[in-house]
């Protein structure tokens, strides 16, 4: 009997890494970017590839978002997770788009746990008599053995119907109970509600329009294979504070140290390569005339520095222009009042309304600011800036002093001869603000 041998070809198997899938990222004009990625790509991996080609500042607050246009609801993906992961958990006909923005706050409990955690709806085991440490709060989350109990009233959506009622619920590691006899925690009165090992945390936008909401603080729990309304589970907070604690601690409890791994790997980065700081309390004013350096802790005498050597500047540029065949320093000086419109800082014709939804999505955190045109006053400017989760606008004036122009917001107690000036002030100097100036809303064009 003769056997004869035959060749089989099998077909080349490419590695999961080397795959490579083109998708869309969009900006906050809706402009689009195609970008062909392998599938194994994370969110970090994306916004460090826009951060490179756009040439922005990384300061690790960049983010990848996950809006869903049909349900009308989007959330943070997380630096590790697996993009291709979260764009095939929500379906082919599900109309999900992917924005890079900024967020100051995605880590910011991090740092301070107290603005995020308030005391009355924490309390961490009878162990401790339900004292919380705010030093170890963040700590307790992270153990897979312990986990600070979050409880408080919220408004749950009812299946199948348009109204909203209030409900005592209670967030465990277990899982999210609410009561069926007031505030009581007995086992027998908690139902359950909610977990997250195959679900996420969305915020969902326009609350009161799409859903009938008794707030615009709505938040939900959609499983990851979920692509229609009906299956969202709908909450909804009385304010911004409630909410920011309600979503941060799910957050927790589903990443754990996944997060905090996220929180400090681009600081053990920087160790190894160094980079400039712009933390805000490496902005500091120096005195550098005598022979001994200081620090000048006074903000009159800041404020008069920062004015002197903002002429100073002026005057060299003009001298600088005027040698280069340009207009001399009197015929520039109108292009001086008009130096901010270059500024990252600055948003020209943005309302008010727009200002306060750009500052929401960039992050609720103390300091996080933009400028832009008056619509009430065409002559003036508007500060809008973020102070304990609450957004506050100051008028910014332009005062006539013998033929110049000067810029105010204290009434002319303190002047500034342009915007840059008046913002590198506050930046260094809260002055009549509640609290200084740290992060500028961006908006980039991919």
């Amino acid at each position: 009997m003769n056997f004869h041998a035959r060749r089989v070809t099998l077909p080349a198997i490419t590695p999961l890494c080397l795959q490579k899938r083109v998708i869309k990222v969009y900006d906050e004009n809706n402009t689009s970017k195609a970008v062909e990625v392998p599938t194994d790509v994370t969110a970090r991996d994306i916004c460090q590839l826009f951060v490179l080609k756009n040439h922005c500042i990384d300061d690790h607050s960049w983010t990848l978002i996950d809006h869903l246009t049909q349900l009308g609801i989007e959330r943070t993906i997380e630096d590790h997770e697996y993009v291709m992961d979260v764009l095939s958990g929500n379906g082919m006909e599900t109309d999900s788009r992917l924005y890079f923005r900024k967020n100051y706050a995605k880590y910011e409990f991090f740092k301070k746990p107290l603005d995020f955690f308030p005391d009355h709806m924490v309390s961490i085991s009878t162990e401790t008599n339900g004292i919380v440490d705010h030093s170890e709060l963040i700590e307790t989350f992270l153990k897979s053995s312990t986990c600070p109990e979050i409880h408080g009233h919220l408004h749950v959506k009812e299946q199948s119907k348009k109204s909203w009622k209030k409900f005592y619920f209670v967030l465990r590691r277990s899982g999210l109970y609410f009561s069926t006899k007031g505030t009581s925690k007995e086992p027998r009165h908690l139902q359950f509600f909610a977990d997250f090992a195959d679900s996420d945390i969305y915020t969902v936008l326009s609350a009161k329009k799409a859903h009938g909401a008794p707030t615009e603080f709505a938040f939900c729990v959609k499983a990851t294979k979920c692509s229609s309304s009906r299956d969202l589970k709908l909450l909804c907070a009385d304010d911004e504070q409630t909410k920011t604690c309600w979503i941060t601690a799910m957050r927790l409890l589903k990443f754990g140290m996944q997060l905090y791994q996220n929180f400090i790997q681009p600081h053990q980065k920087q160790k190894v390569s160094p980079m400039r700081s712009i933390s805000e309390n490496s902005l500091v004013a120096m005195d550098f005339s005598g022979q001994k350096t200081r620090v000048i802790e006074n903000p009159s005498e800041a404020l008069s520095v920062a004015v002197e050597e903002g002429l100073s500047w002026r005057r060299k540029s003009c001298h600088r222009l005027s040698g280069h065949g340009s207009p001399s320093s009197t015929q520039s000086s109108v292009p001086n009042l008009a130096i901010h419109l270059a500024q990252p800082w600055f948003h020209g014709k943005l309302s008010r309304e727009e200002a306060q939804h750009l500052i929401t999505q960039q992050g609720l955190i103390d300091g996080v600011f933009l400028l832009r045109d008056s619509q009430s006053n065409p002559k003036t400017f508007v500060l809008s800036l973020c102070h304990m989760q609450k957004i506050k606008h100051f008028q910014i004036l332009p005062v006539d002093d013998e033929g110049e122009l000067f810029y105010t917001l204290d009434d002319g107690h303190t002047r500034f001869t342009d915007l840059i000036q008046l913002v590198e002030f506050y930046q260094l100097n809260r002055g009549t603000l509640p609290c200084r100036l740290k992060h500028h809303c961006i908006r980039i064009t991919l």
